[in-house]
C-alpha cells in the first residue's frame, strides 16, 4: 500500500497551467518523431514527462482543527521576524516570517495556510534571485496576499519567483473565501514561498525541515486578542 501511495504522489494529474507545456511538448515529439527525426523525438518525451512530474498537483489531507498548514512544499530556509510588504498594508510591525524555498523537485502548487478572506493581492516586479537566499524575500519579483482570519487577525502569503522562474500564477482575487489548504496559484520552475504569522503566534518549525503544502502545521492558531477583556478590572498587561 505504501507504495501505491508514493505511485499516486508521483502520477498526480497535473494542475491546468502545466497544460501548455505538456502539450507542447508532446507536439515536438510527434513532429519530431515524424519529420526530424529520433533525437527530437526523445527531446520532447523528456519534456513531456519533466513536465507531467512538475505539474502534478496532489491532493492533501488538512488537519481538521485551529492551526496554520504550509502554503507550500519544500524546504524551510529561514524562521525569523521580519516586516510584511509594505504593499499589503499590514503595519511595520515585525512578526514571525517562515520562508520555504521550492525546488524544481517540489510540487510548486501554493495552498491556503488558514481559512480566511483575501483582503488584498498585491504584485511587484522585481529581480530574479536564487529563492534559497533570505534577500530573495526583499529583492525578487513577487505577488503577496493578505489575508484576514474569521477572528480578524491578519496574515500574509507572499509567492516569489527564483533564479529561473519566471511566472507567479494566483487564481484567487480581493474578496474570495479561502479554506486551509485550498489551493490558491503556483509559481513555474523553482521558487520560494514566505508565509508572516499574526502578530504574537510563534511558529512550530525550525530551518531546514521539509514542508508539506496543505498538510505541515507550521503553528498553532491562538486566539484572537479581546481589547475589551484586556481593560477589564483586574487585567495584567
Amino acid at each position: 500500500m505504501a507504495l501505491i501511495e508514493s505511485l499516486r504522489l508521483v502520477l498526480a494529474p497535473p494542475h491546468p497551467a502545466g497544460r501548455p507545456f505538456i502539450i507542447g511538448g508532446a507536439a515536438v515529439a510527434v513532429v519530431g518523431g515524424l519529420l526530424l527525426g529520433s533525437w527530437l523525438f526523445w527531446l520532447g518525451v523528456a519534456f513531456t514527462l519533466f513536465c507531467l512530474y512538475f505539474f502534478r498537483d496532489p491532493e492533501r489531507v488538512t488537519p481538521d482543527r485551529p492551526v496554520f498548514v504550509a502554503p507550500a512544499d519544500g524546504r524551510v530556509v529561514s524562521v525569523a521576524p521580519a516586516v510584511p510588504p509594505a504593499e499589503l498594508g499590514l503595519g511595520a510591525t515585525p512578526r514571525w516570517r517562515v520562508a520555504i524555498f521550492l525546488s524544481v523537485l517540489d510540487v510548486h502548487v501554493n495552498r491556503s495556510p488558514v481559512d480566511g478572506i483575501v483582503t488584498r493581492i498585491a504584485y511587484r516586479h522585481g529581480k530574479f534571485l536564487n529563492a534559497s537566499l533570505d534577500k530573495a524575500s526583499d529583492d525578487n519579483e513577487r505577488n503577496a496576499l493578505a489575508i484576514r482570519l474569521p477572528g480578524g487577525q491578519e496574515i500574509a502569503v507572499v509567492q516569489i519567483a527564483g533564479l529561473i522562474a519566471r511566472r507567479i500564477l494566483c487564481n484567487v482575487r480581493e474578496g474570495d473565501q479561502l479554506r486551509a489548504g485550498e489551493r490558491f496559484g503556483i509559481i513555474r520552475f523553482g521558487s520560494r514561498t514566505d508565509l508572516y504569522l499574526p502578530e504574537g503566534v510563534k511558529p512550530v518549525v525550525t530551518e531546514g525541515q521539509l514542508m508539506i503544502g496543505g498538510e505541515t502545521v507550521i503553528a498553532e492558531l491562538a486566539p484572537a486578542p479581546n481589547p475589551a477583556a484586556a481593560m477589564a478590572p483586574g487585567t495584567v498587561l
